[in-house]
């Protein structure tokens, strides 16, 4: 277990370079290894562990049982959850059915459970996928090694002129550079709308109101309560096996069905109604953070200033307000990069440079 783990530390690994924020990563890699996690725990657990155990009588192998319990559904009875266990039922949701005023609710869920934080880590890892696609190792190329300002100075002049001079030739051409990042933060929200949609549909309805529930569920009187996480996650259900008799007549076997498997599903399916609440407020505000860059330019010079506070608030007001939006992205994102040093004297050449093209002899 520890070694499958371990794998996947290369999704931690240093970057040099950051072409994205913290909020980007939040998504992209720490909710993806979150939900690699725990499908490797919940696989681990179902191929090492016994996923389901049935009590079985007359007669019947235990292991066929087992299999075929698991391979096809199992079910409660709804209004079972409701009623004293020990005098009206055996357990939360198991009792005679014909008894029961509502219908089965069968649950084979479970076994895809593994499956389905697969599938949701990769849609987690496809915006960071897109990015890195779209980036092209960009920023890389244009701070030259500059995150330090232990390099000569000869050297350090050459490769400052060398970005002045990318900047004057590819000048207003960055706009899709900022709004392809942009827009790959977006489907992170879209993503994680979507995820929360389709577990609420994988699980018929219930995760919505999941972890309400859970929360709610100390509130409520002892006598009036059942726990909401046995109700989607139940750890005892039925199950009904027929088979032939010794006359060629039809036997029903009502069996009991212990889910362990269900203790770990019930503990990840808590964390994760939570982790992606949390994941998507903080999504929406940064779509509204961004959006307020687009439509108000008056706060780009306080956002250039507040990320490299070596350079002066007129700079960051000229610099501001002679780039394009993509223009100033690229270089919001530069000043994250190089040395606070090096790119004051940066900024400084660049003003220069803006003020020559901008005189009557230019």
């Amino acid at each position: 277990m520890f070694k499958l783990l371990g794998g996947l530390s290369v999704y931690f690994k240093y970057q040099e370079i950051r072409t994205d924020n913290a909020v980007f990563r939040l998504h992209n890699v720490f909710t993806t290894v979150l939900l690699l996690t725990c499908s490797l725990i919940i696989t681990a657990t179902q191929y090492v562990g016994q996923p389901i155990q049935c009590i079985v009588g007359g007669g019947l192998p235990t292991h066929v049982v087992n299999t075929f319990c698991w391979i096809t559904s199992t079910f409660t009875m709804p209004d079972a959850f409701a009623r004293e266990v020990g005098s009206e039922v055996a357990h939360p949701g198991v009792m005679n059915e014909y008894d029961s005023s509502q219908e089965k609710k069968y649950y084979s869920y479970y076994q895809w459970v593994c499956f389905a934080l697969f599938f949701q880590a990769i849609m987690c890892y496809t915006p960071k996928y897109l990015w890195d696609a779209f980036e092209g190792g960009l920023l890389k190329t244009i701070v030259m090694g500059l995150t330090s300002g232990a390099c000569h100075a000869e050297e350090k002049d050459k490769k400052k002129k060398v970005i002045i001079n990318y900047l004057r030739m590819y000048k207003k051409r960055h706009k899709m550079y900022a709004f392809r990042y942009w827009g790959c933060e977006l489907l992170c929200l879209i993503n994680i709308v979507l995820q929360m949609w389709m577990m609420d549909s994988f699980f018929n309805g219930e995760f919505f109101s999941y972890g309400i529930r859970v929360l709610g569920y100390s509130e409520i009187a002892q006598e009036d309560r059942y726990d909401p996480m046995i109700y989607v996650f139940p750890r005892v259900t039925k199950c009904t096996f027929h088979k032939f008799g010794p006359s060629g007549s039809i036997q029903t076997h009502d069996s009991l069905c212990i889910l362990p498997l269900n203790i770990v599903n019930e503990k990840t399916y808590i964390f994760i109604w939570f982790w992606y609440i949390i994941l998507a407020v903080i999504l929406v505000l940064l779509v509204l953070y961004r959006l307020i860059i687009i439509c108000l330019p008056s706060v780009r010079p306080r956002l250039l200033q507040a990320r490299s506070d070596s350079i002066s608030r007129k700079s960051a007001e000229i610099v501001s307000r002679e780039l394009d939006i993509g223009d100033w992205w690229l270089m919001y994102m530069i000043a994250r990069n190089m040395d606070p040093i090096i790119y004051k004297e940066l900024i400084r050449d660049l003003i220069e440079d803006i003020g020559e093209k901008g005189s009557p002899s230019a």
